[in-house]
């Protein structure tokens, strides 16, 4: 159970601070406002707490393993909402890096 409650964290945590991101990107980059960046900052403050939940007590493990989850949230959420194409070196580098997520997060280690 605690594998699936750390997946669905990493998922939060991922709309979290990519959306928190994407946010700050439109208000400021695309001259959206101030109302944008700043949803974007709370969203940010938002993934900062949530990363907190994970099962694991290990801040750099966690954070570690959430560098690939950005990864390929980003690539995702560049699709859905830039209409971004990721290319094959795009695909195989997330792919690369979910399996160090999984290596790094839930690799069988001695008590």
């Amino acid at each position: 159970m605690d594998t699936v409650r750390s997946i669905v964290l990493f998922a939060v945590a991922a709309i979290a601070e990519i959306g928190g991101a994407w946010l700050v990107w439109q208000g400021v980059r695309e001259h959206r406002g101030l109302i944008w960046a700043g949803a974007g900052v709370l969203a940010l403050g938002v993934y900062g707490f949530v990363a907190t939940l994970q099962p694991n007590a290990d801040f750099g493990r966690i954070l570690a393993a959430y560098g690939g989850v950005f990864i390929i949230g980003s690539l995702l959420w560049g699709m859905v909402f830039d209409g971004f194409k990721p290319d094959r070196f795009d695909l195989v580098g997330a792919a690369i890096c979910l399996v160090g997520v999984g290596i790094i997060m839930y690799a069988p280690r001695p008590a």
